[in-house]
């Protein structure tokens, strides 16, 4: 499913038009990318949680040459799933 399908199903079921739907969807996103780019976690009750994850540096490999390297500290985005999302899918 990708963004357009969304905004038919979210515009369908909340019964408002595709364009308030798209709004609402951007709002959204923009709002959860904000507070993750705070270090603040997102938790929708029975939805899941959406997180910020730290990733160390780390030694790695160029597959390339073989040579060592060494791989930057970053921070990931991370989803986890609540309970009644799970239950829901299985």
């Amino acid at each position: 499913m990708n963004k357009t399908e969304i905004v038919a199903a979210i515009s369908e079921r909340a019964e408002i038009s595709k364009k308030d739907a798209e709004k609402a969807l951007k709002a959204f996103t923009d709002v959860v990318a904000e507070e993750l780019k705070k270090g603040e976690k997102v938790q929708l009750v029975g939805f899941g949680t959406f997180e910020v994850s730290e990733r160390a540096a780390r030694e790695g490999r160029n597959p390339h040459t073989g040579e060592t390297m060494t791989i930057a500290a970053s921070k990931a985005p991370k989803f986890k799933a609540g309970k009644a999302l799970k239950d829901a899918i299985n």
